[in-house]
């Protein structure tokens, strides 16, 4: 049923990150990462114009090197698209290392190793983690592994489904400039704007279908499908993301309980809205949300294979 390459190298792609993870050494995304870091000194000026040109000349390049690569292997033999598609896809991934830290926070704070948790967080998250306890970085990991279920995960496989080598590189370019710039800082407040925006755009369905996935899978982890709708449809909105307010809300609610509130980054503090109405997120319930989205996953594979197929490259 999902026999077309494009099918296959998603669903082989997916496979690789289970089995694999990251990269150790020569992850593609750390070496856009430092291509980008160097081309920032030379464009950067406080304007939103200079940033949109950083994004467009960087994004453009990522573009064109993968459809460049996906012609060449569409001449390469029958297995050249699936593989092409296949390590594409797997580089863009971050869904198995995701769920190994969150794993790892849960286990720190389990042990009451508040210092080690907080060297650890910013693997997952931006934010300021000397000023966080151990159930403010029970919050803090839990928001990010339900954002990232979305950002590391889902869109990936349905910008790989959807467009092939060309689009989930770009998203992944567009992800990892939004992590670099992206933020409300005097610095990038109008260099990173393009940025924002751009990552916005390219989030948006993937949030939405990540939502809708959690509100299946909510009672394999002991969830409640109800749940998750209700604060999604009355929480979300109020978040200043309009994506990872949509996630979180649906995550709150399936796990019963209440993300948000203050939040500290490194250049400011942020009160973000109530995101359901349960209690305040337990070491237990973080170990939960690693599940639910390891199980997010694995449903939107399935709906990336299906949306692959259908597209029949």
């Amino acid at each position: 049923m999902f026999a077309t390459p494009r099918a296959v190298g998603v669903l082989v792609g997916f496979a690789a990150d289970v089995a694999l993870g990251d990269p150790r050494r020569g992850h593609p995304v750390a070496a856009f990462g430092h291509a980008a870091a160097g081309l920032e000194r030379l464009t950067y000026r406080d304007t939103r114009l200079a940033g949109a040109l950083h994004v467009a000349v960087l994004i453009g390049a990522v573009g064109l090197l993968g459809a460049v690569a996906q012609r060449a292997a569409g001449r390469a033999g029958r297995f050249g698209p699936i593989t092409v598609t296949a390590v594409a896809t797997w580089a863009s991934l971050g869904g198995t290392s995701l769920a190994r830290t969150g794993l790892a926070m849960s286990e720190l704070l389990e042990r009451g190793d508040v210092e080690a948790a907080r060297r650890l967080l910013p693997s997952l998250c931006g934010r300021d983690p000397a000023r966080l306890d151990g159930a403010g970085l029970a919050r803090a990991a839990l928001e990010s592994v339900a954002e990232n279920t979305s950002d590391a995960e889902v869109a990936p496989l349905l910008w790989a489904a959807a467009g092939g080598v060309p689009a989930v590189l770009a998203y992944r370019g567009i992800n990892t400039l939004d992590s670099m710039i992206g933020y409300r800082s005097p610095r990038c407040l109008r260099f990173g704007w393009a940025a924002a925006k751009l990552d916005d755009a390219a989030n948006y369905v993937a949030a939405r279908v990540t939502a809708a996935l959690v509100v299946v899978l909510a009672p394999f982890v002991s969830g409640s499908p109800a749940g998750a709708v209700r604060a999604w449809r009355r929480d979300a909105a109020r978040h200043p993301s309009p994506n990872a307010g949509v996630v979180e809300a649906a995550f709150a609610g399936a796990l019963g309980v209440r993300l948000g509130g203050p939040t500290q980054y490194h250049d400011e503090l942020q009160i973000r809205p109530a995101l359901g109405d349960g209690r305040q997120p337990e070491v237990a319930d973080l170990r939960r949300a690693v599940t639910l989205s390891r199980l997010v996953q694995a449903g939107a594979v399935v709906v990336a294979a299906l949306v692959a197929y259908r597209r029949r490259p």
